[in-house]
């Protein structure tokens, strides 16, 4: 058992944040080549899920989509956003501030940079003071992801069923982020459903990779909503206002505004009382997602074999170190022991079931249900 949990080794790259953008984008001629040559067989229009677009080692972030996902919950400096989401005695108040965590949702892009595809089972689970989070793959195609989190201190209950429709528009690859998002706020009664804009990477004629769409927060018990647009960027890559937003807090009955929002992702958002005409600053992301933490092992022997630092732990250790062939190899062997998992479900004609969720699919919509009510304590902590 000794000479097992040594060989573990777990390897968490840090998470990105404001303070790397320096790196989100890459104008090298070479790498621009790279770019386009995996899409040098798809025609503009196509729906990218249906085509295997292998990145290599030195595209790859260290991290897999999984962790991705769950740093957007996790990954957070200064105040407990998703904990304030309880405060505040009116709905209102609520609103906003879950309003709030969810422009705190938003993370600068990597152009041209994509994390590992998630393998069928992988789970990650972390936690960073009272939030505890948990993900699981819950089916490899088409690529669906759920997420349960849990504030034991405010009880907040959080679920996502997320799964990502990417297509190639020629010039750029727009990716629709489909699934439900929901959070419960359990001592208020409340439910608030929210959607996700859409990540762009731009590839010619200036690359980039930007957010763009619209975002929602509903919550039907109260009767309020907020939309929030991010503007697309011009064909020619001008910046000037991609990570602008502008939206408003407004009654779902009526459509009567309350709040005017505006501002910057990467900045600060204000919002203005229709009413009194006064301003306030509701997200500061200088203050949330720059300088992040990255996760520690607080406990190596709770650490599952499906975890996904642990499963990928020798390509992201090859990639940091620059080490291409290296990583190429170890990425081969994960998606090599994949494919051979398949092949024996395949013939054993076993069904495989997730471990933390129960999952539907309806046509093309997908939902998934935690199997617990809460999420426990990971052996992965963020200090």
């Amino acid at each position: 058992m000794a000479e097992a949990e040594t060989a573990k080794r777990v390897v968490i790259a840090k998470p990105y944040s404001l303070g790397d953008e320096k790196d989100s984008e890459y104008t090298a001629p070479n790498f621009l080549r790279r770019i386009l040559s995996l899409f040098k067989n798809v025609r503009p229009g196509s729906d990218l899920s249906h085509f295997q677009v292998k990145m290599p080692p030195p595209l790859n972030l260290p991290k897999s989509q999984l962790q991705c996902y769950g740093e957007l919950v996790y990954s957070f400096g200064g105040q407990d956003l998703l904990g304030m989401c309880n405060h505040g005695d009116r709905p209102i108040q609520r609103l906003k501030r879950v309003l709030t965590w969810n422009i705190s949702t938003i993370r600068p892009l990597i152009f041209g940079m994509a994390p590992y595809n998630p393998l069928l089972g992988e789970t990650h689970h972390v936690s960073h003071a009272h939030i505890h989070v948990i993900l699981e793959q819950v089916s490899h195609h088409p690529p669906v992801s759920a997420l349960h989190a849990f504030h034991e201190k405010e009880n907040i209950e959080m679920i996502w069923c997320q799964y990502v429709n990417p297509k190639f528009r020629g010039a750029y690859v727009e990716a629709e982020v489909k699934g439900k998002r929901t959070m419960k706020l359990l001592n208020r009664g409340e439910t608030y459903e929210m959607s996700s804009p859409k990540p762009l990477m731009r590839i010619l004629p200036v690359p980039g990779a930007y957010w763009t769409g619209h975002t929602h927060v509903k919550c039907s018990e109260t009767g309020l909503e907020a939309q929030l647009h991010f503007p697309t960027d011009s064909f020619f890559g001008f910046r000037g206002n991609n990570r602008s937003i502008k939206g408003k807090i407004f009654e779902s009955r009526s459509g009567k505004t309350l709040y005017e929002v505006y501002g910057y992702w990467d900045k600060t958002v204000k919002a203005r009382d229709m009413k009194t005409g006064e301003e306030e600053v509701i997200y500061n992301a200088k203050d949330n997602i720059s300088a992040i933490a990255t996760p520690i092992v607080q406990n190596l022997k709770e650490v599952k074999e499906s975890e996904s630092t642990l499963v990928w732990s020798k390509v992201s250790e090859a990639i940091m170190a620059k080490d291409w062939e290296r990583a190429v190899v170890a990425k081969r062997a994960v998606e090599d022991r994949q494919r051979e998992s398949a092949r024996e479900r395949e013939a054993s004609a076993k069904t495989w079931t997730p471990q933390h969720f129960s999952v539907s699919c309806n046509g093309n919509d997908w939902d998934c249900s935690p199997l617990d009510t809460t999420v426990p304590p990971a052996p992965i902590v963020l200090t």
